[in-house]
């Protein structure tokens, strides 16, 4: 009788190593015009450079989506409007928001001016953003995500009732931005110093986007400055005029 052979199987098993994928940033302008969004990545923050032009056109009611590092610290998006790179090549050539360079940026200075959209991302920690007004505004921008994290946003155009003092316009008059309410200068550039009752026109910033960072120290109560876990992934949409 031939003795059956009788093969034991080793389980062969697989260990999956977690690895976090690039997060994806999508920027839609929903505003009436051409938008020439800019992008800096901090190049001493020692996150990967982002999948996308520092600077582009955008259409009205196009959508552009890159992709950025897990850590991308201290990153921004800005609006710039009215832009014309013919004859210049630094932040002249633009109405709001330029920044050196031409069409695509080769520094983080963006012209006051301008709403900024800000990100520190970690795979491991939680996600920062926000929409800040600390340098001004001159576009309405919102910031939403994937996950279900709260809005951070300024969805008014504030450029309608803008103070006259703060008023930036163009050669023809047109009122394009709202200069920056924050005086936290000097001795002031403390929380102790300058508070949020000695802030020139804060109520009218803070009234109409009570989701954005107004001045230097308005996140002190934790609520401008929004929070995301980092381990979920979450991919993040900036939208201009939301």
């Amino acid at each position: 009788m031939m003795k059956q052979s009788i093969v034991f199987l080793t389980p062969f098993v697989t260990l999956a190593t977690v690895v976090t994928a690039d997060r994806t940033i999508t920027v839609r302008n929903q505003c009436s015009s051409t938008i020439w969004p800019a992008l800096f990545t901090d190049p001493n923050a020692g996150s990967a450079v982002p999948s996308q032009a520092t600077g582009w056109e955008m259409a009205s009611g196009t959508s552009v989506s890159f992709t950025v590092s897990n850590n991308w610290t201290a990153g921004r998006v800005w609006p710039r409007t009215g832009c014309d790179f013919s004859t210049s090549q630094d932040a002249s050539s633009c109405a709001t928001g330029g920044c050196s360079g031409g069409l695509e940026c080769t520094d983080g200075t963006a012209a006051a001016p301008v709403t900024l959209a800000e990100f520190t991302l970690s795979s491991s920690l939680s996600d920062f953003y926000d929409v800040s007004l600390v340098n001004g505004f001159n576009v309405p921008v919102g910031i939403t995500n994937t996950i279900g994290c709260a809005v951070s946003n300024c969805p008014v155009n504030l450029n309608a009732n803008c103070p006259a003092k703060l008023q930036k316009k163009d050669a023809t008059g047109n009122v394009v931005g709202s200069d920056s309410p924050s005086c936290c200068t000097g001795s002031f550039s403390t929380a102790a110093t300058c508070p949020a009752t000695g802030v020139p026109d804060y109520a009218f910033f803070k009234n109409n986007c009570p989701n954005s960072v107004v001045f230097p120290y308005d996140n002190s109560g934790g609520v401008p400055l929004l929070v995301c876990p980092g381990s979920q992934g979450a991919d993040y949409i900036i939208t201009f005029c939301p």
